[in-house]
């Protein structure tokens, strides 16, 4: 690795996948197609919940508010990955490295909490059907997804600052983005202070949400199994499967790279586990919260309708 100035580094470079030049480009045009679909996947929900009356509830509301974020998110890190998959080892001004470690956490925290209000969400329309409307109103459905945003952005602020102050002898980043880790081994000094530091806020943000998580779906399902009819209890848990997949996918490999003990994993396996939070869970929730989805087919065939009319003209 290259030593550079103990309080300052103009440059980072991200050494990406090391793979041979043949699988480059393969590389490079499967990932741009994943993005490509994830681009246009979370967008057609934006659209569609946005352009159909029928899909005006709290959940998709939220599931919307996923999707722009998902836009975001995905990227944040993809281009990076592209420009390496194209290049090899890229070079990255440490004010954008510094500024996508930011940006990504806090997106990343930010989709911890909706995940928790989506969860509420839900506990809500089955435990308190009665209540539901006057609980989740507009103004609180906007209110609590601005707050998920303010805490995400706020909550990251101080694993990104207390990384962005280290002085760096090294700029070789292990990694295809900018992220915690591959960023402290390259500091000067010590950096186990920073690691608990960084620890402690993470896992107190994606924890506290988590067990939120488990303790709402716990009681939907006791509200659940109590329900009189077979029919009844597959409607209910046919509204929740999407968003326990979605919350499965995102927390194992969050807690997988920031909670687990990363000497104990392969070199390079971080990489690969953070594709599925990056890239593939980003990609997979629009075909998740879409596929079998009645009333998306539904809102979808009556989009296409009103088109089709505009289209013939009068």
């Amino acid at each position: 690795m290259d030593h550079v100035n103990h309080n300052w580094t103009q440059t980072f470079i991200l050494d990406g996948f090391t793979t041979t030049a043949t699988l480059r480009p393969l590389a490079f045009l499967g990932t741009l197609c994943i993005y490509l679909l994830t681009l246009a996947g979370n967008l057609f929900i934006i659209v569609l919940v946005l352009t159909d009356s029928g899909l005006s509830t709290p959940m998709y509301f939220f599931i919307s508010v996923l999707s722009f974020l998902e836009l975001w998110y995905v990227s944040t890190t993809v281009p990076t990955l592209l420009h390496t998959w194209l290049h090899g080892r890229s070079p990255i001004p440490s004010v954008a490295c510094f500024l996508q470690l930011y940006v990504f956490h806090s997106l990343g925290m930010t989709e911890c909490y909706l995940l928790g209000v989506m969860a509420l969400d839900r506990y809500l329309a089955i435990c308190r059907p009665l209540h539901y409307q006057a609980l989740m109103s507009r103004q609180v459905q906007l209110w609590l997804a601005g707050a998920t945003w303010v805490a995400g952005f706020s909550a990251a602020l101080v694993p990104a600052s207390l990384t962005g102050t280290l002085p760096y002898c090294l700029k070789e980043v292990a990694h295809y983005f900018c992220d915690l880790a591959p960023l402290m081994r390259l500091a000067c000094v010590d950096t186990s202070w920073h690691a608990r530091v960084h620890g402690a806020v993470i896992g107190v943000a994606t924890g506290c949400n988590f067990m939120l998580i488990i303790g709402l779906y716990g009681g939907i399902l006791r509200a659940v199994l109590r329900l009189p009819s077979a029919a009844s209890r597959a409607k209910a848990f046919s509204t929740c499967s999407s968003h326990m997949t979605v919350v499965a996918l995102f927390y194992a490999s969050a807690f997988t790279v920031y909670v687990g003990s990363s000497g104990s994993r392969l070199e390079g396996t971080d990489k690969l586990i953070a594709l599925v939070y990056t890239l593939l869970t980003p990609f997979l929730n629009p075909i998740i919260y879409t596929l079998r989805n009645k009333e998306v087919k539904e809102a979808v065939r009556r989009v296409t309708d009103r088109l089709k009319t505009v289209l013939r003209g009068p």
